[in-house]
Formats: C-alpha cells, sequence, structure tokens
C-alpha cells in the first residue's frame, strides 16, 4: 500500500537557526522525524533500517513524503522536493511497542 503527503517544513522552522549561519538547511532529523511520525499512524514504534540523504533542504521549500508498505512490514519512504529525490530509507515496526513501568508499593 502506498501513500503520500506533503510535508511544508517553515522558514522560521528552529532547527535552520543554527544550521548553518548565513546558509540555513534543514537537518536530517527533521527529515527522518517525519518519515517514522507517518508511519507510526499504520504501525507504532518504528525503527530506521536505512537512511540515505541526497540532497539540501533549504527553508520554504515545498516536500512529498512517499511511502509503501513492503510485504515484511517494513516501511520504504522517499522524500521529493518539486525537482529532485532529498531523503530515502527503510523504517521496520519493533518487535514490540514500548511499555510503560507500573510503579511498585513505597516508591
Amino acid at each position: 500500500m502506498k501513500s503520500s503527503q506533503t510535508l511544508r517544513i517553515a522558514p522560521d522552522h528552529p532547527a535552520f537557526a543554527g544550521h548553518f549561519p548565513g546558509k540555513p538547511i534543514l537537518p536530517g532529523v527533521v527529515l527522518l522525524d517525519a518519515a517514522v511520525q507517518a508511519a507510526a499512524t499504520a504501525a507504532p514504534g518504528c525503527q530506521i533500517v536505512t537512511a540515505k540523504f541526497h540532497h539540501v533542504v533549504s527553508p520554504g521549500e515545498v516536500l512529498t513524503l512517499e511511502q509503501e508498505r513492503l510485504t515484511d512490514d517494513s516501511v520504504r519512504f522517499s522524500i521529493r522536493s518539486v525537482t529532485q529525490l532529498v531523503a530515502s530509507g527503510t523504517l521496520r515496526p519493533t518487535e514490540s511497542a514500548p511499555t510503560t513501568r507500573e510503579p511498585q508499593h513505597g516508591q
């Protein structure tokens, strides 16, 4: 199953402030976070298996995130600007969703 969504990274996104002064580019972690968050809507708890950054993203660029669920339940993603591929990779569901530990009596 394939899906796509538009990513709009605001020109004043806080990640641009120090990355890099005078020539801001979007840190790759912001792109990975978008891919993981989108995958989490269908399968909570993913880990990054592969990731490649192909091109820099400048303030105000509109991106398209495309995802495809594979037969082994992993998710292949690509993030594109209007003209080119900027990031791609694969996410895999974790074995089990994280659980919270119940407090013990007396703690």
